[in-house]
């Protein structure tokens, strides 16, 4: 990451795509009468939404760069946080929601933590630090959701809030 401004539009788009991806994923789980994992979806991905519009107002006044997406610099072809679009099979069941939601926030913990640890730009290291701690916190609570589910515990009816 070169300025502040890319950092943030990055950041924009990554939680753009993730509530995207988690919408949609919701709405397929919807369709088949999977309930359970389509509320989980729904609310990953009014999470996804409450931090765009964070980073979109940490970029206040400041000209954020309008970035095709070829221009974003992914680790693959697709935001780190947009959760795998296989998720839309109509007999996933919990486990395999709350696996593709965790490899979903486990790819933007890792994407800001990479950003984090080699930047130079003190202002960039300061926002990414924030980043890895929200992050940290969402791969905290699904480990807690999963390991609910292994024990045949019932999971709570809303994630704590991130």
């Amino acid at each position: 990451m070169e300025t502040v401004e890319e950092f943030l539009a990055h950041s924009i788009r990554l939680e753009q795509e993730a509530a995207l991806r988690f919408g949609q994923l919701a709405d397929a789980m919807d369709s088949c009468g999977n309930k359970e994992v389509s509320k989980l979806f729904r609310q990953l991905a009014d999470y996804s939404r409450m931090h765009q519009a964070d980073a979109q107002a940490r970029a206040g006044f400041r000209d954020i760069p309008q970035m095709e997406a070829g221009d974003f610099k992914w680790p693959g072809i697709e935001s780190p946080e947009a959760a795998a679009i296989w998720g839309t099979d109509p007999f996933i069941g919990r486990d395999l929601a709350l696996q593709i939601a965790l490899e979903a926030e486990t790819g933007a913990y890792d994407w800001y933590k990479n950003v984090l640890d080699t930047t130079a730009d003190p202002e960039i290291k300061a926002l990414a630090k924030e980043f890895v701690a929200e992050e940290s916190g969402h791969v905290a609570e699904l480990h807690r959701w999963i390991a609910l589910h292994k024990a045949g515990k019932p999971l709570p009816e809303e994630i704590v809030p991130f």
